[in-house]
């Protein structure tokens, strides 16, 4: 199974520059979660 395969570059692979959205999901998931919770313990405490 000796197959001809193009090697690529990770700049070329994925076609330039990636942004960063996982990252700012993550951050503003986290952030607003943890609002959840401030909101939930000062109304249920």
């Amino acid at each position: 199974m000796d197959e001809n395969h193009e090697e690529v570059a990770k700049e070329q692979a994925r076609a330039g520059e990636t942004p960063h959205v996982g990252r700012y999901v993550l951050l503003i998931s986290t952030v607003l979660l943890a609002i959840a919770f401030l909101v939930m313990l000062v109304v249920f405490s």
